[in-house]
């Protein structure tokens, strides 16, 4: 609204806000606030109490940012109609400004352009006329709709789902059970403009140098960095604290989480306490939140098979004792590891192009990055090149797609390489589609096809850092397969670099009839194959467990030993059963089911094979409906339903409900304990706070499910 100066000079400054962020793309963004993007021009109209004459009576603006502005650091600028006598030489982030009407002798509109290279943050502006003084405040994020910003991006399709979309989806599970996570981003919600740059504030740098600090925010690098750092809180006042055991008494399991203001909000209004817990799909995805508030496209990625390779020789080492059991390592394998991709140009890495566009930013704190706990920008296309020695953390980022594994049999404190597996690591990289909740594999902008020259070629060269000579000449067409590797499901083998031993003659995998379900009977076959022509005696061992997504805190849930024999060249099928009752207790608060397999053929002792299974299983079903029409700031209900579906009465019963533009905080309550069969209805109800399509979501947590979530789609009217 327009606001009355009284006697001064002024008659009215008008800040045009609805003109101004509908075409800065920032409508949603706290009401009150003037939030702007850089490169842009934006307009505010003047009423004079007199005729303007500029000859006589310039206009200067000033804005300025951060606690220490100045000209030479891009954070101050001095600028008029006409422009200032003087200016320093090395002054950065020029603003503009023009007259574009003048309505009447006393109506000015001032056309204000932000430089594409300022600094991001909270702005304070003067229009001095005369003796008289105007003072506003404006919020700057960047632009990726200017051609001239860092972080440009060219389609619109893609602006609206990695700038604007306040929902999407984070995929869990394994390679082979992907499942998807509904988040709600919010990045628009109230609060949030002020949470954003309240992390700014508070990370280590700032408090170093805050002059060098605000300075540098000009550039999403920087800013990603920052950004990584602060969503953890290892070493600075960050926002999540990481915790990847089972039990979490003093605080919320990551699980529960299904979108990323709640996390913020508390961070916020604690007065930046660590909010507890998070692990690797929440720190990324609450970082999506905040880079998408500041203007930087970007996305939530998904890695399978995901390596953590913590001394960065490109090698994960993997130790199984003879029951098949996975010993403690330094090196992991995760069933998957999330982190985020934002699109921003890297002149510090090329000033050719070469290494713009996508870049992994991995708020999860796992190594030390210059002394902090962040990771990246990695640019994307140099993890695709092998050229690891570009900044930022590109061999931690190379490994975790694509590093090899190595695979050692423990017995009587003596060990030895069972396998070398140059496809296991970096499985089905995704991410949500543009436009759509489908899933869109990305794993070919990370690494070359799986078993091609080129693929070896890079890995080589991000090896040594150098091609020699004879890769350089090597055929690069990626259909030629230069190895059988060792396939998922796993065979015995003997990489070229072991030492010598029988090779065994056994193939093994593992065979469903269908997705396994939480609260039933799990069921599936070993099937052994023979490659050789005479009778083997077998001894098999089949392991289950169940671990944590990372590997973590495993806990036994059976162990079974058989004999048998096999006829040459046929096919012998194993049984194997996991009752609820065995594992049920056992599965709660963990992810994965592990199955393992060792075979040895009692004459090759030396030589035995082993097989691997990571089954995710599927809750239970629940569903959720809208009764009605939703419309705006009006009461709308909602109906959960679910069954038990377990001879079990379910006992600490709660539901969660969250959706952005539908609640502003998330609404739990306590549900009545759950006797077998029993079917219950949860009523729900809100009042929309914005238009539009949303999605409501819903967490159900109780003693034997965790954290059972739901979604249903809602059109809010006017």
């Amino acid at each position: 609204m327009a606001s009355t100066m009284g006697p001064s000079a002024f008659k009215m400054v008008y800040p045009a806000l609805l003109q101004n962020k509908a075409a800065h793309h920032t409508s949603e963004i706290s009401d009150n606030a003037l939030v702007l993007r850089r490169g842009q021009p934006f307009t505010i109209y003047i009423q004079l109490w007199e005729r303007v004459n500029f000859r006589i009576h310039p206009i200067t603006l000033t804005v300025m940012t951060g606690d220490h502005p100045d000209e030479d650091r891009g954070t101050k600028c001095v600028f008029g109609i006409p422009g200032p006598s003087y200016r320093s030489p090395s002054a950065k982030a020029m603003w503009k400004v023009e007259v574009q009407h003048m309505f009447r002798y006393d109506v000015l509109a001032l056309v204000i352009t932000p430089p594409a290279n300022a600094p991001i943050g909270q702005y304070s502006y003067s229009i001095k006329y005369k003796e008289d003084v105007h003072d506003g405040e404006l919020f700057l994020l960047f632009n990726p709709w200017c051609r001239d910003d860092s972080v440009f991006l060219p389609d619109e399709k893609k602006r609206n789902e990695y700038v604007l979309n306040e929902d999407g989806v984070i995929f869990r599970g394994s390679a082979n059970y992907i499942s998807k996570l509904k988040w709600a981003f919010a990045q628009f919600e109230d609060e949030m403009v002020q949470i954003c740059l309240k992390l700014l504030e508070m990370n280590s740098k700032h408090f170093e140098n805050a002059a060098e600090d605000e300075s540098a925010r000009w550039d999403p690098v920087y800013v990603g960095r920052v950004v990584s750092a602060m969503i953890n809180s290892e070493d600075d006042h960050g926002v999540l604290e990481g915790h990847w055991g089972t039990t979490f008494p003093d605080g919320v399991s990551p699980t529960h989480w299904s979108g990323s203001f709640p996390i913020l909000d508390q961070w916020f209004q604690s007065g930046c306490r660590p909010v507890k817990y998070g692990q690797c799909w929440v720190f990324a995805a609450v970082m999506c939140s905040v880079m998408r508030l500041l203007g930087i496209p970007c996305r939530v990625i998904t890695n399978f098979n995901s390596a953590h390779d913590t001394d960065e020789n490109l090698t994960i080492d993997v130790y199984h004792t003879i029951s098949g059991e996975e010993e403690e390592s330094w090196d992991s394998i995760w069933n998957f590891h999330v982190w985020t991709e934002a699109w921003m140009t890297r002149p510090d890495l090329s000033k050719d192009g070469m290494y713009d566009g996508w870049q992994v930013l991995d708020p999860t704190p796992q190594e030390l990055s210059e002394g902090l706990y962040c990771c990246g920008p990695a640019a994307v296309k140099a993890i695709l090149s092998g050229n690891v020695e570009k900044n930022y953390d590109n061999p931690f980022v190379f490994s975790e797609v694509n590093a090899d594994c190595v695979d050692w049999l423990v017995s009587n404190g003596t060990k030895f390489k069972m396998s070398t597996d140059n496809k296991r690591v970096g499985k089905k990289i995704s991410t949500k589609s543009v436009s759509t909740d489908k899933r869109r594999d990305v794993t070919k902008f990370y690494k070359h096809k799986e078993g091609t020259t080129k693929e070896r070629t890079v890995f080589k060269f991000a090896l040594t850092r150098v091609y020699s000579e004879e890769d350089e000449d090597e055929d690069e067409d990626e259909d030629e397969d230069v190895g059988e590797g060792v396939e998922d499901g796993g065979m015995g083998g003997r990489d070229d670099n072991s030492s010598v031993r029988p090779m065994p003659q056994l193939f093994l995998e593992f065979k469903e009839a269908s997705r396994q379900i939480n609260g039933q009977d799990v069921s599936l076959e070993l099937i052994i194959h023979s490659k050789s022509t005479t009778v083997q005696d077998l001894s098999i061992t089949i392991k289950v467990q169940a671990m944590t997504y990372s590997g973590s805190s495993p806990s036994s849930i059976q162990t079974e030993i058989k004999q048998d024999t096999l006829q040459p060249m046929k096919t012998l099928s194993v049984p194997i059963l996991v009752r609820y009752f065995k594992y049920r207790g056992a599965m709660v608060g963990r992810d994965i089911m592990k199955i393992s397999a060792v075979v040895t053929e009692k004459q090759m002792p030396e030589a035995p094979c082993l097989a691997e299974i990571d089954i995710a299983l599927l809750d239970p079903p629940i569903s959720m409906t809208i009764k009605g029409v939703a419309r705006l700031h009006t009461k709308t209900a909602a109906e959960l339903i679910f069954t038990n579906p377990v001879n079990e009465t379910l006992t600490n019963c709660t539901i969660t409900f969250l959706g952005e533009g539908l609640f502003r905080q998330e609404k739990s309550a306590r549900v009545p304990d759950l006797k077998p069969g029993i079917t219950v209805r949860i009523q729900v109800t809100f009042h929309p706070h914005k238009t539009g399509k949303k999605t409501l979501m819903a967490d159900f947590d109780c003693s034997a499910f965790r954290d059972i979530k739901c979604t249903c789609p809602v059109e809010v009217m006017l």
